[in-house]
């Protein structure tokens, strides 16, 4: 196949439902879905309607504005409210609630805030306002990380010294282990991200099967893409032969982009970090080494640790939709006070989230 209609054939999709009927268990089998676009293209082309009843999709924490914690929104509100300071953010940052406002309303009120479509944009916005503390979000996960690894090192090359990064860059991998020691959840298997998987490889999965005995599959997100996942996951279920397979091949490799992996590793050291909703996952964060240190906004800036608004944590259930504990329409807030428009919570804000989809979609 070449071409994206290919992947979105509908006789071809309608052959891969009934092969996923053919081959379904009987009971209840909770798959869970860790990147945001798989939630999204999921309902978005009524793959939903296409399954069994007893097959369960549930959301992970693959959104990464779902999952920037308060206190890092309540940081980068806090260096905005400096007027020597121009803030860069991805867009669906803007709208994120921090513990008691947003980047959007900083904005509103005076702040100088801008949305950026790439960490290398950074580099002209600080050379372009020399008297100027630029800070770009740094957020995302291995996908984005490489990038914003690349441009640190041409703000070195290039001797700028007006630039800093705020790092809130994430690792999918531990996030997937957390969720598997949580007695909480049921997951009998994983459809694995494509893009985080284009950079880091479908062998950074294999400790699933290895250790838990269950299976995954890293998955395109066209809707042949996802059914012809979930069907693999079926049949390693039926075979009882867990293992870390790959469907999407086009895009992913087992090994995965070793140099966008080597500039990760030459800017970035692995560390502790809080997701939202999960709490702090030992080594599934980035931050930035010393040796590039005079870039790191949280050593330049003297950031206060902000406390969290446990009533508003205590009504939006963002922290159990990301841990797929929930559907988003179990959450009281949902399309009543929380609606795109208006959102309570990260989920509703951004694209990836899981309550924009059910909002959009169902």
């Amino acid at each position: 196949m070449k071409y994206v209609d290919e992947f979105r054939n509908i006789k071809l999709a309608r052959k891969l439902a009934l092969k996923i009927e053919e081959i379904m268990p009987r009971g209840n089998i909770n798959i869970m879905e860790v990147c945001g676009s798989h939630t999204q293209s999921f309902y978005r082309f009524g793959i939903d309607k296409l399954l069994p009843k007893g097959l369960r999709l549930i959301s992970g924490p693959g959104c990464p504005v779902c999952v920037s914690p308060q206190e890092y929104i309540d940081a980068a509100i806090e260096l905005a409210n400096n007027r020597n300071n121009i803030i860069l953010s991805f867009g669906d940052m803007l709208r994120v609630p921090g513990s008691k406002s947003t980047l959007e309303k900083a904005r509103a009120g005076g702040a100088n805030i801008s949305m950026a479509y790439s960490a290398f944009e950074t580099i002209k916005v600080a050379k372009k306002n020399p008297q100027k503390k630029v800070v770009f979000l740094a957020v995302g996960f291995e996908t984005t990380a490489p990038t914003i690894a690349l441009s640190i090192l041409q703000a070195k090359k290039e001797k700028i010294n007006n630039l800093f990064f705020l790092s809130s860059l994430k690792l999918i991998p531990p996030a997937m282990q957390h969720l598997l020691n949580d007695p909480e959840l049921k997951i009998d298997a994983f459809l694995c991200p494509g893009h985080v998987s284009s950079i880091i490889g479908a062998k950074a999965y294999e400790f699933i099967p290895k250790k838990y005995s269950l299976g995954c599959c890293v998955t395109g997100f066209e809707p042949v893409d996802i059914l012809e996942g979930l069907y693999f996951l079926l049949r390693q279920i039926v075979r009882k032969k867990p293992k870390a397979e790959n469907q999407y091949i086009r895009a992913v490799t087992r090994n995965g982009n070793l140099k966008a992996q080597k500039i990760i590793k030459q800017v970035f050291a692995i560390a502790d970090t809080n997701w939202r909703g999960l709490g702090v996952i030992p080594k599934s964060g980035l931050k930035i080494r010393d040796e590039f240190s005079k870039f790191d906004a949280e050593r330049n800036f003297r950031i206060r640790h902000m406390t969290h608004d446990t009533r508003h944590m205590t009504q939006c259930r963002c922290a159990d939709v990301i841990k797929g504990l929930i559907r988003p329409k179990e959450c009281k807030l949902f399309r009543k006070a929380c609606t795109p428009e208006n959102p309570y919570g990260p989920c509703m804000v951004s694209q990836e989230g899981a309550c924009n989809a059910y909002y959009k979609y169902l």
